[in-house]
């Protein structure tokens, strides 16, 4: 197969197809294309489902893990042209020529319409099929909380820019991020992904983040159509829990904040944002419909389309319409007040509330039977096929389908790219407590010093680094009492919420196990000892801090970043992106909506140390 950039997406005449004239206007090759379109068509658009590739970059075939069809009943039985690719790869250039081959397929097509491929986030340390992938062969950077811990616009804005070059080269071209949520409340699982709990830098960061995936204020055939998420706000969670899961489809504003929420997306909205995203959750108490965001009309028409004047695509989170099994679990559809409906009238709702596109979802034949029948016009379904062609044709897919595969391995994680990941990983690294201790690693001859920095070279002690990675910083021991330092590095405590798809959402108690606690006691008491914690929650630390000699945080960081801040080799800039709670009972009694609501917290949003 041909992997060249300079492929043309057919070779059918342009009398056959006036649409890929590339000379006219956008909006007249939308017309000329939509008036050929018949419905099946036509309902193929609607509908974005997440897709996997072979091995290699070959078409997959079904996929029962996730019940996916394969890649060619998806363009050629469905008549679908958008899909969210699932999976971690192992080259750039696997990705691509997957790509071109989808390109292929969808060309094959009567009228040829080229495929948009999206992505959840894929350049940090996570792996949560529901939330962001391993980076694999992306430059690896932080989760969004390590960007905001920066408070560099500049820095994000670089980050979303790199992140389009290795998205395009590989034919990615709509990012389902970022998510700008306020993480108000703190046992919230999806933390990780937003810029933390204030609302001017969620927004500042936000926006800049846009503004680097959509080429600056050049919006084109080189941009990634960056979609916000979740419109109004998903941080207001009851009890924390999340809204994938009944038990986590409440959003409540005991504290009034419902337009507080807004901030971070009025931001977005003037970076010029091209997609949206509304959360699972129902809002409770409000003035709004007790209903999921994604069929919630006084939500997606009276709030975003009329209030704000956004008139881009509205694309609804993963799976409201139809009852699914992933990872051999049942997964009901998140039809949060809603549940009785029929899938039929699920669809008629969520088209009425003004979105445009089904995420999550492969049924077309049930929207043509609806046109057919009369419950829904086609001239409503006109409204969003322009909107989701529009983007096609804005994006270049139709004059320029294909990429280069080979330029894809060059680009995808090149030397340069991954250096700016990997300095911001350091940037992000945050300095929490740094106390005196004695040894020769942490005392000089005319008094006592914090134990960071340590030198490099002396006896390490280490746990969750690889004894490999340890070893360009000290002489690696196999136990505390032969160091003159200790490491240890954990992960923020949760609760199991189940077993499979489930299992991937860290929610619950926040505070460490006592076992965690006495352990971490044990080691300090023979060793100066720094805990290192991945904190994708803000956890109870208070605990550690009292235990160890030194705590910091970090959201996504290397062995090498953190042992480079932690010797002084890398300057420590790293500030927290919300507040660090006290205990369990603070957090219980602060109100979700409310953003640094947490009584005497043990570190404010912003605390951070130099070394």
């Amino acid at each position: 197969m041909t992997d060249a950039a300079t492929l043309t997406p057919t070779e059918h005449p342009a009398s056959d197809r006036p649409w890929l004239d590339a000379s006219l206007p956008v909006d007249e090759r939308v017309e000329l294309l939509l008036a050929e379109m018949t419905l099946d068509e036509k309902a193929g658009l609607f509908f974005q489902a997440m897709i996997t590739m072979g091995p290699d970059g070959e078409l997959a075939d079904a996929d029962p893990v996730f019940g996916l069809p394969a890649n060619r009943d998806y363009v050629l039985g469905k008549r679908m042209n958008h899909f969210n690719l699932l999976g971690v790869a192992p080259t750039a250039g696997a990705i691509a020529r997957w790509h071109n081959r989808m390109q292929e397929l969808a060309a094959s097509t009567r009228l040829g319409i080229p495929v948009t491929i999206s992505t959840d986030p894929r350049h940090s340390f996570t792996e949560n099929p529901g939330a962001a992938m391993l980076a694999g062969p992306f430059s690896q950077w932080p989760d969004a909380l390590g960007l905001a811990a920066t408070r560099d616009a500049a820095l994000v804005e670089r980050f979303g820019d790199i992140a389009r070059q290795e998205y395009t080269a590989v034919g990615i071209r709509v990012a389902l991020h970022p998510q700008v949520d306020l993480a108000t409340e703190p046992r919230w699982s999806r933390a990780l992904q937003t810029f933390g709990e204030d609302p001017e830098l969620s927004g500042e960061l936000g926006a800049a983040y846009i503004r680097g995936f959509q080429n600056g204020g050049s919006f084109g055939p080189g941009a990634v159509s960056a979609m916000v998420k979740h419109f109004p706000g998903g941080g207001p969670q009851q009890d924390g829990e999340d809204p994938h899961f009944a038990y986590g489809r409440e959003q409540v504003y005991p504290g009034g904040q419902f337009e507080l929420h807004l901030k971070p997306f009025e931001a977005a909205f003037e970076a010029g944002v091209r997609q949206v995203m509304p959360y699972y959750g129902m809002p409770v108490g409000t003035e709004y419909e007790e209903v999921g965001f994604g069929f919630n009309k006084s939500v997606l028409t009276g709030l975003l389309r009329e209030r704000y004047g956004f008139d881009g695509i509205v694309c609804t989170d993963w799976g409201l319409v139809t009852d699914a099994e992933i990872m051999g679990q049942p997964f009901p559809a998140r039809a949060w007040g809603v549940e009785h409906l029929s899938r039929e009238a699920r669809i008629i709702k969520i088209l009425d509330a003004g979105a445009d596109q089904f995420g999550g979802e492969a049924c077309p034949e049930l929207l043509v039977a609806l046109v057919e029948d009369g419950r829904i016009a086609q001239e409503r379904l006109d409204v969003s096929a322009r909107r989701l062609l529009r983007e096609k044709f804005a994006l270049g897919l139709f004059d320029h389908p294909y990429v280069d595969a080979d330029a894809a391995d060059a680009i995808v994680g090149s030397t340069e790219f991954r250096a700016a990941g990997e300095a911001a990983q350091r940037a992000a690294i945050t300095i929490l407590a740094n106390r005196a201790a004695g040894g020769p690693a942490a005392q000089t001859a005319e008094a006592p010093r914090p134990v960071l920095p340590f030198t490099a070279g002396v006896k390490l002690y280490v746990e969750g680094i690889t004894a490999e990675a340890a070893a360009a910083y000290g002489a690696v021991v196999s136990t505390p009492a032969e160091a003159d330092i200790a490491v240890i590095r954990l992960q923020a405590p949760f609760e199991q919420r189940g077993e499979g798809f489930e299992s991937f959402f860290h929610a619950g108690s926040l505070e460490f196990p006592a076992d965690v606690v006495a352990h971490v006691r044990e080691v300090s008491a023979v060793v100066p000892t720094v805990v290192d914690v991945f904190l994708d929650r803000p956890a109870i630390l208070e605990p550690i801090v009292a235990a160890a000699h030194a705590v910091v945080a970090n959201w996504g960081a290397s062995p090498a970043a953190l042992l480079d801040v932690l010797t002084g080799t890398a300057e420590a800039k790293g500030r927290l992106p919300f507040d660090i709670p006290r205990s369990m009972s603070a957090v219980e009694a602060s109100r979700p909506d409310v953003p640094f609501d947490t009584a005497d917290p043990l570190f404010r949003f912003g605390h951070g140390l130099s070394l």
